[in-house]
């Protein structure tokens, strides 16, 4: 028996139809860093269709060898792939180029052409560009009549980057700039982090077991905590950072979708609507963080100073380059919430997320409630644990229980223990990065691991009034954090007031 049966039931998996990517900003970093290497390792799985072409966009004209070239070392850089190799010997020969600027009608007739003589069937295009620069191309693509596909076949879709917005109205405003061009059905506003494997696996966790779902409520958990941290500072996005904060950085988008999956209703079938309803049900669920006539209890926000992280020192935030000396832009917020839902009626969702951090590592922890009568009181000389649900986001990916065990010997004596399991050792192969997942669902037009507009602008609306609040705010106490800790003492006195503490990580 010659091949490997696996590989050949990986051959029913859906492919999609002739297509042809269009990357604005094919010399930016995200191009570099995720979107090439991400199309690399999709057609080194067999993933891509046979009919696949890539024309890369910026304002500079480099032509096609210098994208090719590029192509190559992003492949050394970021996928160790170095020296002769097939797979992107055959894809950089697909790769083209056309420079130009955004605004300027003859680029996109240009681009026209291009798509023409290649002849690929449906059309994907990436907007990895500045938000600044979506109106532009946007408005282009309509008006040159390259946002409207021609058959079934010759489809055309758009996938838009965060940050979506500034605010409740700017996304708004963006909404109506892209449906004024593509239906929504063509319109895929990416979200890194729904494309993770373990995000994915949520939804199958959840209503895929019937151990689970049973306990999945107020009566049995008695709160959740999602963290999002990091350990490095804003590196080189200090220009986009302190405009954004972190607040707009990583709660209104990554933060919301994972509290919006842990919350959600089952939905009756796994498909794009379905799903994407009971998501937004979940967040229209969510009290305001903020109401008329208080400050913030809710919220509390910070910035980090200078400190120790990994075993380097590292400046504060103020020093870092491209910072003003007196900013006031958060690095750290951590928050409360509270649903208004049979279901979650009671339990609170803590989120946090930081920059310089101790170590990198999204998860979701949910606790359950402690045993009603503890029999064991006399036998051992702690409390016992609450059980505990660990979703691991990032970087290990995977999932681990807490629950609490006889330690072995004569007498009575209990424990807590981890049941682990990993995605690496578990399936024995590397884990897809988010981005060759989320490219591979457009361009098979599935939208489920994708935000809806009314999905952005219920989170807008549930941020934008805390922006408010603190441009009316004295921010001269503004609270600080070192670098290399877990956040401010103001954010373990906001969990301290339900009598409860952030899990050590």
């Amino acid at each position: 028996m010659s091949g490997n049966p696996l590989q050949d039931g990986l051959r029913l998996e859906p492919t999609p139809g002739p297509t042809t990517l269009v990357i604005f900003g094919a010399t930016g970093d995200l191009t570099r860093r995720k979107l090439l290497p991400a199309l690399y390792n999709l057609s080194r799985g067999q993933r891509l269709p046979a009919r696949f072409s890539v024309i890369g966009v910026a304002r500079e004209d480099q032509g096609d060898d210098r994208f090719r070239d590029a192509f190559r070392k992003s492949l050394a850089e970021f996928a160790g792939i170095k020296g002769a190799d097939p797979v992107a010997d055959s894809l950089a020969a697909r790769l083209y180029f056309t420079g130009g600027d955004f605004s300027d009608r003859a680029l996109f007739e240009r681009l026209a052409s291009k798509l023409a003589e290649i002849d690929g069937g449906g059309v994907l295009f990436y907007l990895a560009i500045p938000p600044t620069a979506y109106q532009s191309v946007i408005e282009q693509l309509g008006a040159t009549g390259l946002s409207k596909g021609k058959s079934a076949d010759q489809w055309r879709r758009i996938i838009v980057e965060k940050p979506f917005g500034t605010d409740l109205s700017t996304a708004q405003e963006l909404n109506r700039i892209v449906h004024k061009h593509f239906d929504e059905e063509q319109v895929f506003r990416i979200d890194h982090y729904l494309g993770k494997e373990t995000v994915q696996n949520l939804l199958v966790f959840r209503f895929g077991n019937g151990m689970f779902e049973p306990i999945w409520n107020r009566r049995y958990i008695d709160h959740v905590q999602i963290t999002a941290a990091e350990t490095v500072g804003v590196e080189r996005r200090a220009a986009y950072y302190e405009t954004a904060g972190a607040l707009r950085d990583m709660v209104q988008n990554h933060l919301m979708q994972l509290l919006a999956l842990v919350a959600m209703e089952p939905p009756i079938a796994f498909s794009a609507e379905s799903v994407r309803d009971r998501k937004l049900d979940a967040l229209l669920a969510a009290q305001p963080l903020i109401t008329d006539g208080e400050g913030t209890p809710n919220v509390v926000r910070a910035q980090y100073g200078p400190g120790w992280v990994a075993g380097h020192e590292v400046p504060a935030y103020r020093g870092d380059v491209g910072v003003s000396p007196t900013s006031t832009t958060e690095t750290y917020v951590a928050l409360r919430m509270h649903l208004d839902s049979w279901r979650w009626a009671g339990v609170p969702f803590y989120l946090r997320t930081g920059k310089r951090m101790p170590k990198r590592t999204t998860e979701i922890a949910i606790q359950l409630r402690r045993p009603p009568l503890e029999i064991f009181k006399r036998v051992t000389p702690t409390p016992v644990a609450p059980n505990l649900l660990i979703v691991n986001v990032q970087p290990d990916e995977g999932i681990s229980v807490r629950f609490e065990a006889k330690l072995p010997g004569t007498r009575m004596q209990l424990a807590p223990v981890m049941m682990n399991f990993r995605y690496g050792a578990a399936f024995g192969g590397p884990v897809p990065e988010a981005y060759e997942t989320l490219l591979l669902d457009a361009m098979l037009g599935d939208p489920t691991l994708f935000a809806r507009h009314d999905f952005v602008e219920t989170s807008w609306s549930l941020i934008t009034p805390v922006h408010e609040k603190w441009r009316t705010e004295q921010v001269s106490d503004l609270p600080f954090y070192e670098a290399g800790e877990w956040g401010p003492p103001e954010a373990d006195a906001l969990i301290a007031r339900d009598n409860r503490r952030w899990r050590t990580l």
